[in-house]
């Protein structure tokens, strides 16, 4: 199974899902594998690969792909463990700005599902961390993907968003990838006792929206955890936070079938 976690909207909490659900999926048993497709490197970091310059990673293969100057790379060469078992990361840098224009201009937006199809056989979960905005590389995660998770924020900047959001998905599942299915949105840093947090997301309910369960919680424990790079479910296992992640897992183990029909639902409604 290969998801991408994306919205265009920044500060959503795309790498804190993402990794958190990876975390969780290896804490199962599964071999799970995070790509990193944003320069920023948040999930990089969060994995404990932070500033490492000489390893390569998501950058390297996308260059290789213009320059072949690692063309006798196998797919597993760019990948690298973490300090959790189970768990892997291919890093980003700061080096895929750089990149983008050309990897543009030479059409190798398909190289990116080329490559993971070849991970498949590897990793039984990956999970791809995108930028927060449509462009090269969030364009190949979710031609690449064949799930699609929505980080929403419950503010109404990010309802506001993710109408437009839909449609550029829905484009790209006609245009690129008619495998490509919206698996539900994630409620993410919610506050029960907060009245704005209820209305935003009882707006998405009215809308018969796909809204996933259980809502993430907003917790400091989350922030503690990015700075000592350890997904939840490893810093404080049975913390609320943690044992949301867990639930939101275990939610996502759904029939492709259930998962399409909640997804042509919220496509409708808002093409």
């Amino acid at each position: 199974m290969i998801r991408a976690i994306f919205n265009r909207k920044g500060g959503v909490g795309k790498s804190t899902i993402c990794c958190n659900l990876a975390a969780v999926a290896a804490t199962q048993g599964k071999k799970a594998l995070v790509i990193d497709l944003d320069p920023q490197a948040n999930s990089s970091s969060y994995l404990g690969h932070d500033g490492e310059d000489d390893v390569v990673g998501t950058a390297e293969f996308f260059d290789s792909t213009i320059n072949y100057s690692f063309r006798d790379f196998q797919p597993d060469d760019f990948v690298r463990k973490t300090a959790f078992e189970n768990l892997f990361v291919i890093t980003a840098s700061r080096a895929l700005i750089d990149l983008e224009s050309k990897l543009a201009s030479r059409h190798k937006i398909y190289k990116l599902k080329e490559f993971l199809q070849k991970l498949t056989d590897i990793y039984d979960e990956i999970y791809i961390d995108t930028p927060a905005i449509m462009n090269f590389f969030s364009l190949s995660a979710l031609i690449a993907c064949e799930r699609c998770l929505i980080p929403f924020d419950c503010d109404i900047f990010s309802r506001d968003a993710l109408y437009e959001l839909l449609r550029n998905i829905q484009e790209v599942k006609e245009d690129h990838n008619s495998d490509l299915e919206i698996e539900g949105i994630v409620i993410n840093q919610f506050s029960a006792q907060a009245r704005l947090p209820r209305e935003a997301v009882d707006e998405l309910k009215n809308e018969q929206l796909p809204i996933l369960q259980p809502y993430i919680s907003s917790s400091v424990k989350i922030r503690e955890s990015h700075r000592e790079a350890k997904p939840m479910v490893f810093l404080l296992p049975r913390h609320k936070v943690s044992q949301e992640f867990i639930d939101l897992y275990q939610g996502l183990k759904t029939p492709v079938e259930k998962s399409s029909t909640k997804s042509r639902r919220l496509l409708r409604s808002v093409v």
